[in-house]
């Protein structure tokens, strides 16, 4: 790749040797240790995970419990009271004298980590190289821009999929930075880490334990004790890192704690703030009027920081989208670290609610919306989806059996009577129907507004109508296709060729149907994700991890020049790598290199910003 080729003479000209010993800004703890992947604690360094498949029936289970454990338990049992009691951490990092020779300063940012090997791999390879030469997208006579790996990195949020444990760190965020740079020469970059939603499944025992406790990752040493810091950039810019738990606020002692760095500002400090979360796109796309904070992280960007702020960077939603307002201002979400893609259309947010208009988005709304289509194949992505939609069918036919495998499509009105009749007779199939439909309804997005129960509703009605017609098929099949029992007693409960008849009645016509629904229900549930998000702006999360798409990622590499201004890289890869080959190259550079024709190398999604 054309970009990565000045990066890989300079990693080639390094000597493979430990880095000689450099004077740090801070103390060096006993409890540092060997890398993670040096000190036995990989449980299989050699297994390379794929995307989570988010509508895996058990993955389903799993991702529903941890979301109701935490909502439950979070809030009541806040980690970060106990760490501001128990963890003492200095008011700032300080890197305000630590410039290149050249008078400048590199700093990465990357958000939503910790997904399928190739996306994060990919990612954590180019934040590894010593440089990158990097041509601006869509613009092909264009000198590439010459950047350089950050003196910092910063995980910007939801560091491992699909929820937080010692093992998902391991296997999805861990091990893939690891291959890509073990270790790396004085000056050792640092790492810094702030919480996302996911990070905090687990009660973000697992994060602190990996990134809280002055260890090494992936030739990067971590240096926060709590999860929330605050860094001293060259030329009076500052970054600030919060937590916002799983209720998108602050708590009351990580204020003070911000408010005690303010003291240290000057009044022509600036400030880059990383959230978790980007509130403005939610508020942009809200119903509800009004502040779309209204809680201590508002205090805190009002407050406290104020006007210092002049970059906002958050992850959650994994694409890039940039809004700029009159005074070049940037709030930028950027969280294409490792996982799924989510589309750049929904929600809608051109012109947010405080004057910043849409500058950029990668990808582009048209090609959002041309990759939503794919769900209309959602068996293809996600396969074993159609595993409950055909239990679903099957339990449908079954509570509204009629005998109709005699009866053609000519006879469709006998067909429907008939099976209204089973309906009427045996009223707990009302009650699975309605079931069904209410599921829907409750599952329905909240984007629909008011014609959400009728949105849930037309999709249940769409399942029930699609079990309807795959029970007739699978039933007229087995009777008038291949013959098993075509004629009844007298009393309608027995064949006349037997009871062996009857009993392959019941396994080939339910198995025809559970065949139907795995293959049919899926397309159902994609059109309705499909019409939704392309159409409502609704199930904006849903129709993009139906669909697990490594594609698309990015990340931010940011510059502050020696005149002060600050200059932000954003960097994307439109198709990252399936293939790799082993380059054999030591700790210290990359140990894949990509093998795959297909993928594109990395450029900048738009020209340099300028701040």
């Amino acid at each position: 790749m054309a970009g990565e080729r000045n990066g890989a003479t300079a990693r080639q000209e390094q000597p493979e040797q430990p880095p000689a010993a450099v004077e740090r800004p801070y103390a060096v703890s006993p409890r540092e240790g060997l890398p993670i992947s040096d000190s036995g604690m990989a449980t299989n360094p050699h297994r390379h995970a794929g995307m989570v498949r988010w509508l895996h029936p058990a993955q389903l289970l799993r991702t529903g419990l941890d979301a109701l454990v935490a909502a439950v338990f979070g809030a009541r049992a806040d980690h970060r009271l106990i760490e501001a009691v128990v963890r003492p951490q200095a008011p700032y990092f300080d890197y305000s004298q630590e410039t290149l020779p050249e008078g400048d300063f590199w700093l990465d940012y990357v958000a939503d980590t910790g997904d399928g090997w190739d996306s994060t791999y990919t990612v954590a390879r180019l934040l590894a190289l010593p440089e990158l030469k990097l041509p601006v997208r869509g613009i092909s006579r264009s000198e590439p821009h010459a950047t350089k790996r950050g003196r910092v990195l910063v995980f910007g949020g939801d560091g491992v999929y699909p929820g937080a444990s010692r093992e998902a760190y391991e296997e999805r965020l861990v091990q893939p930075y690891e291959a890509a740079m073990r270790r790396s020469q004085a000056p050792n970059p640092d790492l810094f880490v702030i919480p996302g939603n996911h990070d905090w499944y687990d009660g973000l025992s697992a994060f602190m334990r990996l990134f809280c406790a002055n260890r090494w990752i992936a030739g990067r040493r971590t240096r926060q004790s709590r999860s929330y810091f605050a860094l001293k950039l060259p030329k009076n810019w500052w970054l600030i890192g919060t937590d916002v738990q799983l209720n998108s606020d602050i708590d009351v002692p990580q204020v003070e704690y911000f408010r005690e760095v303010a003291q240290h500002m000057g009044p022509d400090d600036r400030v880059i703030l990383c959230n978790a979360e980007p509130a403005w796109i939610m508020a942009a796309a809200a119903r509800r009027k009004g502040s779309y904070l209204e809680n201590n992280l508002e205090y805190l960007q009002e407050k406290v920081l104020g006007r210092r702020i002049s970059v906002f960077l958050a992850g959650d939603l994994h694409h890039y989208r940039r809004h700029e307002d009159a005074a070049g201002r940037q709030k930028i979400t950027a969280g294409g670290g490792g996982a799924f893609l989510h589309p750049t259309h929904a929600p809608a947010a051109h012109v947010l609610r405080d004057g910043y208009r849409l500058q950029k988005s990668f990808p582009d709304e048209r090609t959002s919306r041309k990759l939503a289509r794919k769900n209309l194949l959602l068996i293809r992505y996600s396969p074993l989806f159609g595993l409950m939609t055909g239990a679903l069918y099957l339990l449908l036919a079954l509570a509204a059996y009629a005998e109709v495998g005699s009866l053609g499509l000519s006879q469709l009105p006998q067909v429907v009577m008939a099976v209204a009749n089973s309906m009427v007779s045996r009223p707990w199939t009302m009650v699975l129907g309605l079931a069904t439909i209410g599921g829907l309804i409750g599952l329905a997005d909240s984007h629909f507004g008011r014609w959400r129960a009728l949105a849930g509703t037309l999709h249940g009605l769409g399942h029930i109508l699609a079990a309807f017609f795959t029970a007739w098929g699978g039933t007229y099949l087995t009777v008038s296709g291949l013959g098993i029992c075509p004629e009844l007693t007298a009393d309608g409960l027995h064949c006349t060729a037997g009871w062996a008849h009857l009993a392959g009645k019941f396994l080939l016509s339910s198995g025809f149907t559970f065949l139907g629904g795995f293959l049919v229900g899926p397309f159902v549930m994609g059109l309705y994700l499909w019409l939704s998000v392309n159409f409502f702006g609704a199930h904006s999360n849903e129709a993009f991890i139906s669909l697990a798409l490594p594609d698309w990622k990015n990340f931010l590499r940011l510059h502050i020049g020696q005149d002060g201004h600050l200059t932000v890289y954003p960097v994307g890869i439109e198709r990252v790598p399936r293939k790799w080959k082993e380059t054999h190259a030591g700790p210290y550079a990359p140990a894949y290199e990509p093998d795959d024709p297909k993928a594109t190398p990395p450029v900048l999604i738009e020209p340099p910003i300028r701040v």
